[in-house]
Protein backbone atom coordinates (compact mmCIF):
# COMPACT_ATOMS: atom_id res chain seq x y z
CA UNK A 1 0.00 0.00 0.00
CA UNK A 2 2.94 2.27 0.60
CA UNK A 3 4.82 0.83 -2.36
CA UNK A 4 4.80 1.71 -6.04
CA UNK A 5 2.33 -0.59 -7.73
CA UNK A 6 3.50 -3.13 -10.28
CA UNK A 7 0.54 -3.86 -12.56
CA UNK A 8 0.61 -7.58 -12.09
CA UNK A 9 -3.08 -7.84 -13.02
CA UNK A 10 -1.83 -7.65 -16.61
CA UNK A 11 -0.31 -11.12 -16.35
CA UNK A 12 -1.48 -13.75 -18.85
CA UNK A 13 -3.98 -16.29 -17.56
CA UNK A 14 -1.46 -19.11 -17.98
CA UNK A 15 0.52 -17.56 -15.10
CA UNK A 16 -2.45 -17.53 -12.71
CA UNK A 17 -1.75 -19.59 -9.62
CA UNK A 18 -3.16 -23.12 -9.96
CA UNK A 19 -6.09 -23.73 -7.67
CA UNK A 20 -4.37 -26.88 -6.39
CA UNK A 21 -1.97 -24.68 -4.46
CA UNK A 22 -4.81 -23.20 -2.43
CA UNK A 23 -6.02 -26.34 -0.75
CA UNK A 24 -3.92 -28.95 1.01
CA UNK A 25 -4.70 -32.65 1.03
CA UNK A 26 -6.22 -32.51 4.50
CA UNK A 27 -8.63 -29.75 3.54
CA UNK A 28 -9.70 -31.60 0.41
CA UNK A 29 -10.40 -34.73 2.45
CA UNK A 30 -12.46 -32.71 4.92
CA UNK A 31 -14.42 -31.08 2.07
CA UNK A 32 -15.10 -34.49 0.56
CA UNK A 33 -16.31 -35.83 3.88
CA UNK A 34 -18.64 -32.86 4.31
CA UNK A 35 -20.01 -33.38 0.80
CA UNK A 36 -20.69 -37.04 1.52
CA UNK A 37 -22.40 -36.19 4.78
CA UNK A 38 -24.63 -33.64 3.08
CA UNK A 39 -26.48 -36.31 1.13
CA UNK A 40 -27.30 -38.21 4.33
CA UNK A 41 -27.57 -35.51 6.98
CA UNK A 42 -28.58 -32.18 5.40
CA UNK A 43 -28.91 -30.42 8.76
CA UNK A 44 -25.33 -31.28 9.74
CA UNK A 45 -24.00 -30.24 6.34
CA UNK A 46 -25.80 -26.91 6.65
CA UNK A 47 -24.29 -26.37 10.08
CA UNK A 48 -20.80 -26.84 8.65
CA UNK A 49 -21.50 -24.46 5.77
CA UNK A 50 -21.80 -25.94 2.29
CA UNK A 51 -20.52 -24.37 -0.91
CA UNK A 52 -21.74 -22.95 -3.11
CA UNK A 53 -24.13 -21.07 -0.85
CA UNK A 54 -27.50 -19.81 -2.13
CA UNK A 55 -27.11 -16.52 -3.95
CA UNK A 56 -28.78 -13.40 -2.55
CA UNK A 57 -30.11 -11.94 -5.80
CA UNK A 58 -30.52 -8.47 -4.28
CA UNK A 59 -26.79 -7.85 -4.77
CA UNK A 60 -25.98 -7.71 -8.47
CA UNK A 61 -23.16 -6.22 -10.52
CA UNK A 62 -22.87 -3.74 -13.38
CA UNK A 63 -19.80 -5.57 -14.72
CA UNK A 64 -18.53 -9.11 -15.25
CA UNK A 65 -17.06 -11.13 -12.41
CA UNK A 66 -13.27 -11.07 -12.25
CA UNK A 67 -11.58 -14.25 -13.39
CA UNK A 68 -11.15 -16.54 -10.42
CA UNK A 69 -7.53 -17.45 -11.17
CA UNK A 70 -6.50 -13.79 -11.23
CA UNK A 71 -8.66 -12.52 -8.36
CA UNK A 72 -7.41 -15.24 -6.03
CA UNK A 73 -3.76 -14.67 -6.86
CA UNK A 74 -3.58 -10.85 -6.77
CA UNK A 75 -3.80 -10.04 -3.07
CA UNK A 76 -2.54 -7.70 -0.39
CA UNK A 77 -1.72 -9.66 2.76
CA UNK A 78 1.15 -7.86 4.47
CA UNK A 79 1.47 -10.53 7.13
CA UNK A 80 2.97 -12.71 4.39
CA UNK A 81 4.76 -10.10 2.29
CA UNK A 82 4.48 -6.64 0.83
CA UNK A 83 4.02 -7.69 -2.81
CA UNK A 84 0.86 -9.01 -4.47
CA UNK A 85 2.55 -12.37 -4.99
CA UNK A 86 1.76 -13.88 -1.58
CA UNK A 87 -0.07 -17.05 -2.59
CA UNK A 88 2.74 -19.45 -1.75
CA UNK A 89 3.78 -17.67 1.45
CA UNK A 90 0.18 -17.53 2.70
CA UNK A 91 -0.14 -21.31 2.61
CA UNK A 92 1.69 -21.27 5.96
CA UNK A 93 -1.49 -19.83 7.51
CA UNK A 94 -2.92 -22.43 9.91
CA UNK A 95 -6.71 -22.19 9.78
CA UNK A 96 -7.71 -25.38 11.61
CA UNK A 97 -8.53 -24.98 14.44
CA UNK A 98 -9.63 -21.33 14.34
CA UNK A 99 -11.60 -19.40 16.94
CA UNK A 100 -13.28 -16.02 16.67
CA UNK A 101 -13.51 -14.35 20.08
CA UNK A 102 -16.33 -11.83 20.57
CA UNK A 103 -15.77 -9.66 23.63
CA UNK A 104 -15.87 -6.14 25.08
CA UNK A 105 -19.20 -4.48 25.74
CA UNK A 106 -21.33 -7.60 25.30
CA UNK A 107 -23.65 -9.48 27.60
CA UNK A 108 -21.48 -12.60 27.40
CA UNK A 109 -18.13 -13.30 25.73
CA UNK A 110 -18.35 -15.80 22.88
CA UNK A 111 -15.76 -18.07 21.29
CA UNK A 112 -16.95 -19.47 17.97
CA UNK A 113 -15.51 -21.50 15.12
CA UNK A 114 -16.55 -20.71 11.56
CA UNK A 115 -18.71 -23.84 11.60
CA UNK A 116 -20.37 -22.58 14.81
CA UNK A 117 -21.18 -19.28 13.10
CA UNK A 118 -22.59 -20.91 9.97
CA UNK A 119 -24.68 -23.24 12.13
CA UNK A 120 -26.29 -20.23 13.86
CA UNK A 121 -26.60 -17.89 10.86
CA UNK A 122 -27.54 -19.13 7.37
CA UNK A 123 -24.83 -18.48 4.78
CA UNK A 124 -25.41 -16.81 1.42
CA UNK A 125 -23.50 -15.62 -1.64
CA UNK A 126 -23.29 -11.96 -2.65
CA UNK A 127 -21.76 -10.37 -5.74
CA UNK A 128 -19.81 -7.28 -4.69
CA UNK A 129 -17.47 -4.77 -6.27
CA UNK A 130 -14.13 -4.41 -4.47
CA UNK A 131 -12.13 -1.16 -4.81
CA UNK A 132 -8.54 -0.97 -3.59
CA UNK A 133 -7.07 2.36 -2.50
CA UNK A 134 -4.31 1.65 -5.03
CA UNK A 135 -6.86 2.35 -7.82
CA UNK A 136 -7.46 -1.22 -8.98
CA UNK A 137 -10.71 -3.11 -8.63
CA UNK A 138 -12.31 -6.52 -8.94
CA UNK A 139 -15.78 -8.04 -8.76
CA UNK A 140 -16.20 -11.28 -6.84
CA UNK A 141 -18.88 -13.63 -5.44
CA UNK A 142 -18.33 -13.74 -1.68
CA UNK A 143 -19.93 -16.43 0.50
CA UNK A 144 -20.63 -15.87 4.18
CA UNK A 145 -23.00 -14.03 6.50
CA UNK A 146 -24.20 -10.45 7.05
CA UNK A 147 -22.14 -8.82 9.79
CA UNK A 148 -25.33 -7.40 11.30
CA UNK A 149 -26.56 -10.91 12.09
CA UNK A 150 -23.42 -11.73 14.07
CA UNK A 151 -23.70 -8.39 15.89
CA UNK A 152 -27.23 -9.34 16.94
CA UNK A 153 -25.97 -12.72 18.14
CA UNK A 154 -23.27 -10.99 20.20
CA UNK A 155 -25.88 -8.89 22.04
CA UNK A 156 -23.76 -5.74 22.51
CA UNK A 157 -24.54 -3.34 25.34
CA UNK A 158 -26.15 0.01 24.58
CA UNK A 159 -22.94 1.94 25.30
CA UNK A 160 -21.02 0.16 22.52
CA UNK A 161 -20.34 2.59 19.69
CA UNK A 162 -17.74 0.74 17.58
CA UNK A 163 -16.76 -2.74 16.52
CA UNK A 164 -13.01 -3.40 16.58
CA UNK A 165 -11.57 -6.28 14.53
CA UNK A 166 -8.17 -7.88 15.03
CA UNK A 167 -6.29 -10.47 13.03
CA UNK A 168 -3.93 -13.18 14.29
CA UNK A 169 -0.44 -12.55 15.65
CA UNK A 170 2.11 -15.30 14.96
CA UNK A 171 5.59 -14.34 13.77
CA UNK A 172 6.59 -17.97 13.26
CA UNK A 173 3.70 -18.49 10.85
CA UNK A 174 3.65 -15.05 9.20
CA UNK A 175 7.11 -13.69 8.35
CA UNK A 176 5.75 -10.24 7.54
CA UNK A 177 4.90 -9.78 11.21
CA UNK A 178 8.62 -9.84 12.01
CA UNK A 179 8.93 -6.46 10.29
CA UNK A 180 9.11 -4.21 13.34
CA UNK A 181 8.21 -1.01 11.47
CA UNK A 182 4.62 -2.25 11.13
CA UNK A 183 2.23 -2.02 14.08
CA UNK A 184 1.05 -5.63 14.31
CA UNK A 185 -1.45 -7.14 14.69
CA UNK A 186 -3.66 -5.73 11.94
CA UNK A 187 -6.61 -3.86 13.46
CA UNK A 188 -9.68 -2.32 11.85
CA UNK A 189 -12.93 -0.82 13.05
CA UNK A 190 -16.38 0.38 12.05
CA UNK A 191 -19.13 2.25 13.84
CA UNK A 192 -22.11 0.36 15.19
CA UNK A 193 -24.27 2.12 12.59
CA UNK A 194 -21.99 0.83 9.83
CA UNK A 195 -21.88 -2.66 11.32
CA UNK A 196 -25.68 -2.84 11.38
CA UNK A 197 -26.04 -1.71 7.78
CA UNK A 198 -27.12 -4.35 5.25
CA UNK A 199 -23.85 -4.32 3.26
CA UNK A 200 -21.04 -5.39 5.66
CA UNK A 201 -20.33 -9.07 5.13
CA UNK A 202 -18.21 -11.65 6.90
CA UNK A 203 -16.88 -13.83 4.10
CA UNK A 204 -15.96 -17.45 4.64
CA UNK A 205 -15.78 -18.33 0.96
CA UNK A 206 -15.41 -17.02 -2.58
CA UNK A 207 -16.23 -18.41 -6.03
CA UNK A 208 -18.42 -21.04 -4.40
CA UNK A 209 -15.61 -22.51 -2.27
CA UNK A 210 -14.04 -21.87 1.14
CA UNK A 211 -11.74 -18.83 1.22
CA UNK A 212 -8.20 -19.51 0.02
CA UNK A 213 -5.61 -18.56 2.60
CA UNK A 214 -4.22 -15.59 0.67
CA UNK A 215 -7.68 -13.98 0.64
CA UNK A 216 -8.03 -14.05 4.43
CA UNK A 217 -9.19 -17.53 5.39
CA UNK A 218 -11.11 -18.68 7.27
CA UNK A 219 -13.14 -15.48 7.87
CA UNK A 220 -12.66 -11.90 6.72
CA UNK A 221 -14.59 -8.65 6.59
CA UNK A 222 -15.98 -7.26 3.31
CA UNK A 223 -16.97 -3.58 3.19
CA UNK A 224 -17.71 -2.92 -0.49
CA UNK A 225 -18.23 0.85 -0.27
CA UNK A 226 -14.86 1.42 1.42
CA UNK A 227 -11.29 1.03 0.20
CA UNK A 228 -10.09 -2.52 0.48
CA UNK A 229 -7.65 -2.03 3.37
CA UNK A 230 -10.68 -1.72 5.66
CA UNK A 231 -11.70 -5.31 4.86
CA UNK A 232 -9.50 -7.03 7.43
CA UNK A 233 -8.47 -10.64 6.80
CA UNK A 234 -8.22 -13.74 9.02
CA UNK A 235 -10.12 -12.29 11.97
CA UNK A 236 -9.54 -13.75 15.45
CA UNK A 237 -11.23 -11.10 17.60
CA UNK A 238 -14.29 -8.87 17.33
CA UNK A 239 -14.62 -6.42 20.23
CA UNK A 240 -17.41 -3.97 21.06
CA UNK A 241 -16.16 -0.70 22.52
CA UNK A 242 -17.10 2.92 23.19
CA UNK A 243 -13.70 4.15 21.92
CA UNK A 244 -12.96 4.56 18.24
CA UNK A 245 -10.31 2.05 17.16
CA UNK A 246 -7.17 3.29 15.45
CA UNK A 247 -6.79 1.10 12.40
CA UNK A 248 -3.53 -0.43 11.17
CA UNK A 249 -2.88 1.91 8.22
CA UNK A 250 -4.26 4.93 10.06
CA UNK A 251 -1.63 4.37 12.74
CA UNK A 252 1.06 3.82 10.12
CA UNK A 253 0.27 6.71 7.74
CA UNK A 254 -2.67 8.80 8.92
CA UNK A 255 -2.23 11.49 6.24
CA UNK A 256 -2.93 8.86 3.56
CA UNK A 257 -5.20 6.30 5.21
CA UNK A 258 -7.96 7.30 7.60
CA UNK A 259 -10.61 5.64 9.71
CA UNK A 260 -13.51 6.14 7.29
CA UNK A 261 -11.93 5.29 3.91
CA UNK A 262 -15.13 5.70 1.88
CA UNK A 263 -14.58 5.54 -1.89
CA UNK A 264 -14.85 8.94 -3.59
CA UNK A 265 -13.52 9.76 -7.09
CA UNK A 266 -13.24 13.46 -6.22
CA UNK A 267 -10.86 12.97 -3.29
CA UNK A 268 -7.40 12.03 -4.49
CA UNK A 269 -4.94 9.93 -2.59
CA UNK A 270 -1.94 12.16 -1.78
CA UNK A 271 0.09 10.28 -4.43
CA UNK A 272 -2.45 9.44 -7.15
CA UNK A 273 -5.91 10.19 -8.50
CA UNK A 274 -8.96 8.17 -7.54
CA UNK A 275 -11.09 9.27 -10.49
CA UNK A 276 -10.61 6.01 -12.36
CA UNK A 277 -9.79 2.42 -11.51
CA UNK A 278 -8.15 -0.43 -13.38
CA UNK A 279 -10.02 -3.73 -13.23
CA UNK A 280 -8.24 -7.06 -13.04
CA UNK A 281 -9.42 -7.65 -16.62
CA UNK A 282 -7.26 -4.70 -17.67
CA UNK A 283 -9.90 -2.12 -18.60
CA UNK A 284 -10.34 1.34 -17.06
CA UNK A 285 -13.58 2.42 -15.39
CA UNK A 286 -14.76 5.62 -13.76
CA UNK A 287 -14.71 5.34 -9.97
CA UNK A 288 -18.17 5.53 -8.37
CA UNK A 289 -18.94 7.44 -5.18
CA UNK A 290 -19.16 4.90 -2.35
CA UNK A 291 -18.09 2.40 -5.03
CA UNK A 292 -21.66 2.53 -6.32
CA UNK A 293 -23.32 1.72 -2.97
CA UNK A 294 -24.42 5.22 -2.01
CA UNK A 295 -28.09 4.29 -1.88
CA UNK A 296 -27.35 1.90 0.97
CA UNK A 297 -24.77 3.89 2.94
CA UNK A 298 -24.69 7.62 2.13
CA UNK A 299 -27.14 8.39 4.93
CA UNK A 300 -24.63 7.07 7.49
CA UNK A 301 -22.39 10.11 6.95
CA UNK A 302 -24.71 13.04 6.22
CA UNK A 303 -24.43 14.53 9.74
CA UNK A 304 -20.72 13.91 10.32
CA UNK A 305 -18.71 17.13 10.30
CA UNK A 306 -14.98 17.83 10.40
CA UNK A 307 -13.91 14.33 9.37
CA UNK A 308 -11.99 13.07 6.35
CA UNK A 309 -14.67 10.67 5.24
CA UNK A 310 -13.03 9.70 1.96
CA UNK A 311 -9.48 8.70 2.91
Amino acid sequence: MLLRIKRSWEMPEREATPESLFFGRRKLLKAGAALGASSLLPSIAKAAGTYPMPRQEKYTLDRPLSEEGIATSYNNFYEFGSSKNVVRAAQALKTDPWTLTIDGMVEKELKLSVDDILAKIPGEERLYRHRCVEAWSMSVPWSGIPLAELVKLAAPKNEAKYVRFETFMDTDMAPGQKQFWYTWPYVEGVTMAEAMNELPFLATGVYGKPLPKQMGAPIRLVLPWKYGFKSIKSIVKMSFTDKRPTSFWELMQAQEYGFWANVNPEVAHPRWSQKTERTLAGDTRATLLFNGYGEQVAHLYKDIQGEQLYR
